[in-house]
This record gives structure tokens, sequence and C-alpha cells, in this order.
């Protein structure tokens, strides 16, 4: 039980309201970067970065990894990170989350990447507030503003949103599109972060693969082309999601000019 125990001592007051299970879908055999989750960053696996950041959210309820790997299942039995065998065959870690869903019951379930080692409790604390003010959300995510720059990036992937914060659409292009070049246009860089209310969660299993996530090869718009609606809040916190070598030194560089020292979780840690 995570809860109301996060390691800033702050209490999560809604807590109670909804049971919140956290899940890091880690996939050892990646295209782009293999077997990143066992990545050394400042001598601890990606992998142990990420769960011992998350778990500072005072309103999760229980944290697990999910994976296909056998090796990263050992290392997190060692470790004493809780996790959980999921089938190879899964497309996504949207899609690992529902198999974790058959047998954990929640409420809500928040999708922490294992390779985001820069998650924060903030991060996480952001998304579940709309299901707390907006009883109707269905699936909150985050993005952080960005330059122009930045944005030129098909690994930046953008979002625009309508005027209640609601994503209507997300894009490996560059949108919004300048079409004057005025030089005044805020991009926005979607975090690929989400929490989900078990219908939704359901509704997306049910689901096949549509175009557009095909196409643009994100998951979440398999949501938007089915009507489901993703509230998209802002947080200053950008992250970086590690996918080459020169993510993983920017993130240990990232690590190396924090103010306090960054540990990664250990049993004794408290």
């Amino acid at each position: 039980m995570l809860a109301n125990k996060a390691s800033s001592g702050v209490i999560c007051e809604d807590c109670m309201m909804s049971k919140v299970l956290g899940v890091i879908p880690a996939r050892l055999e990646s295209q782009r970067l293999p077997r990143k989750p066992l990545r050394d960053i400042g001598g601890q696996p990606m992998i142990a970065w990420v769960y011992a950041r998350a778990r500072r959210a005072a309103c999760l309820h229980h944290l697990l990894v999910a994976t296909d790997s056998v090796e990263i299942i050992d290392y997190c039995r060692k470790s004493n990170i809780p996790a959980q065998m999921t089938s190879a065959a899964h497309r996504s870690g949207t899609d690992r989350i529902v198999e974790v869903m058959s047998r954990e019951p929640a409420d809500i379930y928040v999708n922490i990447q294992g390779d985001e080692p820069m998650v924060t409790a903030e991060h996480i604390e952001l998304m579940l507030k709309p299901f707390r003010e907006s009883p109707g959300t269905e699936v909150s995510t985050l993005k952080v503003a960005m330059g122009p720059e930045e944005a030129r990036s098909p690994n930046n992937v953008k979002v625009v949103t309508d005027a209640q914060d609601r994503a209507l659409y997300f894009s490996r292009a560059l949108i919004p599109y300048d079409r004057e070049d005025k030089g005044v246009v805020q991009y926005y860089k979607h975090l690929g972060l989400y929490a989900y209310t078990a219908a939704a969660l359901q509704k997306f299993a049910g689901l096949p693969p549509s175009p557009l996530e095909q196409l643009e090869k994100l998951e979440q718009l398999r949501f938007l082309e089915n009507g489901v609606s993703l509230t998209v809040v802002e947080t200053s916190e950008d992250t970086i999601g590690v996918d080459t070598e020169e993510d993983v030194k920017k993130v240990e560089e990232y690590f190396r000019r924090l103010n306090t020292p960054e540990r990664p979780w250990k049993p004794d840690a408290r």
C-alpha cells in the first residue's frame, strides 16, 4: 500500500476516493535501444529509477512492473520491486496494462512508461486531478511547452487541445501549422504518461488498432478515433523518454545536475 506514504510527507487527501494502481510497462527488446529497461544510469538500471521516483506519488495505492522478460522479473524480485509477467504479444504499454487489469482490480490505472526515468510524483498527481475534479474524465495525460526547434523533431510528439483541455490531435508532424510564419505559435510536447478509468481501458482492449494510430505509431490515437476523450494537463517539468544512446547521456546529465542527491530505491530505503 503506497497511498498517503509519499517520501515527501505530503498526504493526498483525495486518495480514498478511488483505488489507483500504477503500472510500469517494461519491454526488454526495444528496436531503437535494445535492453533499455536494464540500461545502466548512474550505477542502477533504468527500471530502478522509474520505480524509485514513481513510488513517491502519494495517490498510488500500489505500483508494479509489467514485463515480458524473465530477466526483468528476476531483477525486480532481487530488488523487492513488485512485478508481473505479461504476454510477449502485446503491441503497446496500454495493452500490457489491460492484461494486468484482469488480475489487479482498480478504479484508475496509471501508465508510467519504463523508459521515463525522469518521471516525478507531481506528474502522476497532475494526471489524477481531472478524475477528482471532473467525474466524467476517461483518460488523462500531460503536455509541456517547447520551442519551435524541438517541435520540428518527429521524435517529439505534439498535441493540440480545445478550450476545455481535451486533446484534438497528437502528431509527429508540426502542429499547429504557422501558415503566415508569425513565429508566435506555442507548441506543446506530449509526455507519454497516462491515467485511465477501468472502463476506458476495457474499451481500448476491445478496439482494433485504428488507421491514424497505425500511421503515426501513436497508441493514444485509438482513443480519439473511437470517441474517447483525453484530458491533457500542462506541466512545467519536461521528461526525456529514453530511446537512444544520446537520451541515456542526457538523463545521466540531468541527474548529475540535481541540487539534491537522487538514489534509486533499495529494500532498506525510506
